[in-house]
């Protein structure tokens, strides 16, 4: 594929543009000192990281919906650290959180270089698992939404990454054809799959190489920049 046939990139947002790991710290920092939550950053975040991983790999099964998922992540977690909270103070930290969240703007290492690089030659999406009203805010605050020309949701479409209806419906709604697109996520099989799934093109942002992937077949960098390369 010769780079002048592209016509449209879509990039996942959280752990690939927008660093997901340093804000989502900071906000939690705020929030358990707020609240004057008895355990320190390190030990709360060894114990809710795997369980909100969970969470997030059971609603992109839909067997969780949104509103279980901002519960039930903080539940466990201050269950598991034995601290007890009641159910409406649980509730309002899942609420605090996500307020504190998309306030904080730490990029991933090269996001604006690239997208500099990017903006002039194709035009650029956004396609998130992420929750709409929250995305957003993170898009404005960030200073990222300037480069976009569509912030899609896959809440739009009811379904979430993978699914291939995520995918045609960012197509259809972007105006533009699969072999046109690339997209670039850190989820190899919400990212990379479900878009080659649907007959577009994917490179594996994977800065940790900790996946086996056939370059030949799918492109992986460890950097953004090293999208210069490929596009």
């Amino acid at each position: 594929m010769l780079k002048s046939q592209i016509t449209d990139i879509f990039f996942d947002l959280d752990h690939t543009l927008w660093d997901f790991e340093a804000n989502s710290k900071l906000a939690f920092e705020k929030l358990l000192k707020a609240h004057r939550i008895p355990v320190s950053i390190d030990d709360y975040l060894e114990v809710y990281e795997p369980i909100n991983r969970h969470y997030w790999e059971v609603y992109a099964k839909q067997q969780k919906t949104k509103t279980e998922v901002k519960y039930g992540r903080l539940k466990d977690t201050f269950t598991a650290l034995k601290i007890d909270i009641s159910p409406s103070l649980i509730e309002k930290l899942a609420n605090d959180y996500l307020d504190y969240l998309k306030k904080e703007s730490v990029l991933m290492d090269g996001a604006i270089e690239i997208l500099d690089y990017l903006k002039d030659k194709y035009r650029l999406h956004i396609l998130t698992n992420g929750f709409t009203e929250v995305q957003s805010d993170k898009m404005r605050l960030s200073g990222l939404e300037f480069y976009f020309d569509l912030m899609i949701t896959s809440e739009e479409t009811g379904k979430l990454k993978p699914h291939p209806d995520v995918f045609k419906y960012a197509l259809k709604k972007a105006g533009t054809l699969a072999h046109k697109s690339y997209m670039i996520g850190d989820n190899f099989q919400s990212d990379v799959l479900g878009a080659r799934n649907v007959g577009m093109h994917a490179i594996h942002f994977d800065p940790g190489d900790t996946s086996d992937v056939d370059f030949k077949i799918i492109p992986k960098v460890k950097h953004l920049l090293e999208i210069k390369a490929i596009l």
